[in-house]
């Protein structure tokens, strides 16, 4: 596998590092999360699967071995030290200073093991004013923006379903490491990551930003074409309470489905800019989508060139025979399922570990005998 031989050392907290570290060990590395005395806070959110693991926590810690180390104690920083001398990678999540204060910073490790990896996970990043202040996912959200139009089109923000902050700075900070991995191979040396949620978010706003950058106005839910400014790029209710989502706004779709619908004269309104022409679109479109049933449209909507998507909850996502065709459900041997790995190759497919650590099952055998394996 890609990354077989890496040694990673993981004391993030939540999803941002466990998630980054979870891709890594589907590829070969070797992950040992180290936990704090009580475990990772997650083992404690249920729901759990059959061996009374939880879910959430197996999600993310599949395959990685686990240890605790009370780093308040000297002995266990000592434990830690001498694993993170031999180590390629190591991952914190503290806020900035905390790593020093505990003697695990990375000015301290890579003195030790300069081909050492340090990457930190964090809000707002180790420079800046907001550089100290706690948060988790949603205080991304809401400084950079985000939650401000996570809205439907009322300009009232809602709790986001997804933690695009939490998963965007898993995904940086793992392009970070892997970067610097493969630097490596030349200098010698490693160096530190840097990788927060907050920045993570504000790279992601190419398709959001030119209002902003252009003349200082923030995007809208009611005049950006792609968060809800559209009619052919938005949800629609049916007849009986679900919704259908259009996800083209090609005008080959929109002339396809207005024209199939006997609509033809709503094609003007499609080629228009986000606006209040293509509000009134959205408008007939809601009448039109309302008068069918879901199912109705699910059985219409194939047999037309358009571009669109069924909204499905997540238990209906999960029972999509495209997941399985995906292989990324996977069953765990005991009853349950386990989310697979989302990076695919041909020659080195990653490996679905089915099971997750106790709380310290390898911590008699690291303290031991350090990274080599029983």
């Amino acid at each position: 596998m890609k990354l077989e031989g890496i040694k990673v050392v993981d004391l993030s907290m939540f999803l941002p590092g466990p998630v980054m570290t979870q891709i890594m060990a589907d590829h070969g590395a070797d992950v040992i999360r180290i936990e704090p005395p009580g475990g990772e806070p997650s083992r404690a959110f249920g729901p759990y699967d059959a061996e009374g693991l939880s879910i959430w926590f197996k999600n993310v810690h599949r395959g990685k071995r686990s240890i605790v180390l009370d780093l308040k104690k000297a002995e266990d920083v000592a434990v830690l030290l001498r694993l993170a001398d031999e180590a390629d990678v190591f991952i914190e999540g503290f806020r900035p200073g905390v790593a020093a204060k505990l003697g695990i910073d990375a000015q301290t490790l890579r003195a030790r093991n300069p081909r050492l990896v340090y990457c930190s996970l964090s809000a707002f990043g180790q420079s800046g004013p907001l550089s100290h202040k706690a948060s988790h996912d949603m205080g991304a959200q809401a400084y950079t923006g985000f939650l401000a139009i996570n809205d439907n089109g009322d300009e009232r923000p809602v709790v986001p379903g997804l933690p695009s902050a939490d998963m965007g700075s898993a995904l940086t900070g793992l392009v970070g490491v892997l970067m610097t991995l493969y630097r490596r191979t030349t200098t010698g040396h490693g160096d530190i990551v840097d990788a927060s949620m907050y920045d993570a978010l504000m790279a992601w706003t190419a398709h959001l930003s030119g209002p902003v950058l252009a003349g200082g106005l923030p995007p809208t839910t009611r005049t950006h074409r792609s968060i809800g400014g559209s009619g052919f790029y938005n949800l629609y209710e049916t007849r009986d309470g679900r919704f259908i989502a259009l996800t083209g706004r090609e005008m080959k779709f929109a002339r396809s489905l207005l024209t199939a619908l006997g609509r033809e004269e709503l094609i003007p309104f499609a080629e228009a800019e986000p606006g209040p022409i293509q509000q009134q679109l959205i408008g007939e479109l809601r009448q039109i989508f309302s008068a069918r049933d879901f199912d109705d449209w699910c059985a219409f909507l194939p047999t037309v060139e358009v571009s669109w998507a069924p909204a499905l909850n997540m238990a209906e996502g999960f029972d999509h025979p495209h997941a399985a065709a995906r292989e990324m459900l996977v069953d765990d041997g005991i009853g349950g399922r386990v989310v697979g790995t989302p990076v695919k190759f041909a020659d080195e497919p990653g490996e679905v570990h089915l099971r997750a650590p106790t709380l310290d099952a390898d911590g008699a055998a690291i303290r031991a005998s350090g990274w080599t394996r029983s």
